[in-house]
């Protein structure tokens, strides 16, 4: 079997000088003030003046890479506001900013893991950059891990999917439907379709996974991809009119032969990563293995 290779023009990575998202909280609007100058060159910084409104920021927001927090605030500590951030945002950096001797608090949150590290206060401004620097780059690490771990468990679940559809399909026709919500329910797209190709031209053969229908005879994708047997990788599509930000052409093939497309999609921009992209083409390389033996069963 030919692997086939990534169009390089179509893969649009994410913007590398995308600035991660911090979260500074306290209730003295001098420290936000300053916590904010300090960081907004190499941030997003967002400021709360509460753990309560910091909270309703990170239900809008979504997740920081860190959160620095004042440790004595009015209605709720900063470690108690903290608590309540792991179970949503398990991979965020937590720092507390103290000024006060009893640390018996920030002991018991740094042993179970809620906080990362703590700056006494004043704080010394190229120390906290220091410490924050360093809690970024461990958030960076630790979401590397998270969805290199993901990745494989969704594509070990597709790939056993893929085997036993195999096993229980006599027909071609039979297998499309399984194949299609196997990758759709694996991946999180949107949308999937999964269309068959003879001869270089797409048949009637085809199964739909999501709301939506797009034609697979009028996608540029979809054409490069069946025309050059390489699947065609669009993670940011630059139009207001699209539906679908994150669009896939992949190319089931076998010794050259191109037997079908995955189209799958996203609502969002550069929902899935490259990494997400190979496990992707991996599992329809099965796919292509999977769809050549059922065909050659059904001609005995």
């Amino acid at each position: 079997m030919s692997t086939p290779l990534f169009s390089a023009a179509k893969l649009n990575k994410a913007n590398p000088n995308q600035k991660p998202k911090i979260l500074v909280v306290d209730d003295e609007q001098d420290n936000l003030d300053l916590l904010y100058r300090t960081f907004r060159k190499e941030f997003v910084v967002f400021r709360a003046n509460s753990g309560f409104k910091a909270l309703e920021i990170l239900a809008q927001e979504g997740e920081m890479a860190a959160i620095i927090s004042d440790q004595r605030m009015p209605e709720m500590k900063g470690t108690e506001f903290l608590r309540l951030t792991v179970s949503d945002f398990p991979d965020t950096m937590r720092i507390v900013l103290t000024g006060y001797t009893d640390i018996t608090d920030l002991i018991d949150a740094i042993n179970s893991g809620q906080v990362h590290k703590y700056i006494t206060k004043p704080w010394e401004p190229d120390q906290l950059k220091l410490v924050v620097s360093e809690a970024t780059q461990n958030y960076d690490l630790l979401k590397q891990r998270s969805e290199e771990l993901s990745r494989s468990r969704a594509q070990n679940a597709l790939l056993s999917a893929i085997v036993e559809i195999t096993q229980s399909s006599y027909q071609i026709s039979n297998c499309v439907l399984p194949l299609a919500s196997a990758f759709w329910q694996n991946f999180g797209a949107d949308a999937v379709i999964l269309q068959l190709v003879e001869h270089g031209t797409l048949t009637d053969t085809q199964a739909i996974c999501g709301n939506s229908y797009w034609d697979l005879a009028t996608d540029p994708l979809v054409h490069t991809a069946i025309a050059t047997g390489q699947s065609q990788v669009c993670l940011n599509v630059d139009d207001p009119d699209q539906q679908y930000k994150t669009n896939i052409a992949i190319a089931i093939t076998f010794r050259e032969e191109v037997l079908g497309i995955f189209s799958m999609r996203w609502l969002s921009p550069n929902a899935i990563s490259s990494g997400d992209v190979t496990a992707i083409q991996q599992c329809a390389d099965e796919v292509a293995i999977a769809l050549t033996c059922i065909r050659y069963y059904a001609q005995l």
